[in-house]
């Protein structure tokens, strides 16, 4: 008790308060993926499945109840940073993917094999290690220097990059390979997602600076950030809506996690230079987080549909009661997975 008493002790209040946002905002986005998940289950029962390019979820009261879960989390989250730095509340957004796998555990009797959970370990690990690491915030003052770095031609260069793969998954690979490779679903949201982060980071840094005394809500370019963002947002959405009811949620959200930090950290290095302020130690260890970061990727990857079992009748067994059960939930369409006869 005592450890614990100078540990708070040393903290300061703002950072106390940081740290319980930050938890609060894992516990909230880890459960928002279960409550989706049985409004998407719910929604296809009666309705054409998100999997296959149905929108009966946005009928669905549970579906809703999911989406605010997730977005008093995010609000949480973005409280937090206002409190404590962010190598103190980054790190604890790890926590979501534990608190999801236990509630898919718990609620949706989902099991992850006995190496899903050391990728699980890894993932985590991995992704802690990349951003305990990183550099300092760079001081910015008004979001046209935001839109200076935006428009640089490294990062111009990433976002052809990035729209170009996602135009070619979304009309290629999505309606190929999309209900039996969880990669290309969780891809579009992944590549997506990291544009939308820094748009975001720029619109925040706009409207701290508006509450500051200098608006820049008079400046094109911060409407020009926020249709990105609004933009962004609702291909993520549509696409994680796709994973989620098509592949086990306790894969779906360590590897959303894991793929949406990586890339998000290299367009933040690319679009604010963040290796410059670095010293090759520190970068030395961020790549060994993200070797980790892939190793926990593919075990996870490749255990998704194994089962610890003694025996393969037992095996055969419980993945014939799986899919049958849902196959009523959802109406006799059963839900694809890659490699679904393999077993360990």
């Amino acid at each position: 008790m005592s450890a614990v008493r100078r540990w708070s002790e040393g903290m300061s209040s703002d950072n106390v308060k940081g740290l319980v946002l930050a938890i609060s905002s894992s516990l909230f986005i880890g459960a928002s993926f279960i409550v989706k998940k049985k409004g998407l289950k719910k929604a296809g029962a009666s309705g054409v499945r998100a999997g296959v390019g149905g929108y009966s979820y946005l009928l669905e009261p549970l579906w809703w109840a999911g989406m605010i879960t997730m977005v008093v989390g995010e609000i949480a989250n973005f409280a937090a940073y206002a409190f404590a730095p962010a190598i103190l509340v980054t790190p604890l957004g790890a926590l979501s993917i534990i608190i999801s796998a236990v509630l898919a555990h718990i609620i949706l009797r989902e099991r992850l094999h006995t190496f899903g959970i050391l990728g699980c370990a890894l993932c985590v690990v991995g992704s802690t290690t990349i951003v305990l690491h990183a550099p300092p915030e760079r001081q910015i003052e008004s979001v046209a220097e935001v839109w200076a770095l935006a428009t640089e031609p490294g990062f111009l260069f990433y976002a052809a990059l990035v729209l170009t793969i996602v135009v070619i998954l979304i009309f290629h690979f999505v309606p190929q390979y999309g209900q039996t490779h969880i990669m290309v679903y969780i891809g579009v949201c992944s590549l997506v997602g990291s544009i939308s982060v820094m748009s975001v980071k720029a619109l925040g840094i706009a409207l701290k600076l508006t509450f500051s005394g200098m608006n820049q809500l008079v400046y094109p370019q911060t409407w020009a950030f926020t249709l990105v963002v609004a933009s962004c947002v609702i291909t993520q959405m549509n696409y994680l809506n796709k994973a989620l009811d098509t592949f086990n949620t306790a894969v779906v959200s360590p590897i959303y996690y894991v793929m949406f930090t990586s890339l998000t950290i290299l367009a933040s290095v690319i679009m604010f230079k963040d290796w410059d302020r670095q010293t090759p130690t520190q970068i030395i260890t961020e790549m060994c987080g993200f070797v980790t970061i892939l190793s926990g990727t593919f075990l996870l990857h490749k255990t998704k549909d194994m089962v610890d079992g003694p025996s393969l009748s037992t095996s055969m067994s419980m993945r014939s009661l799986k899919h049958e059960e849902e196959d009523l939930l959802i109406e006799g369409i059963p839900l694809k997975r890659q490699d679904s006869m393999r077993i360990p």
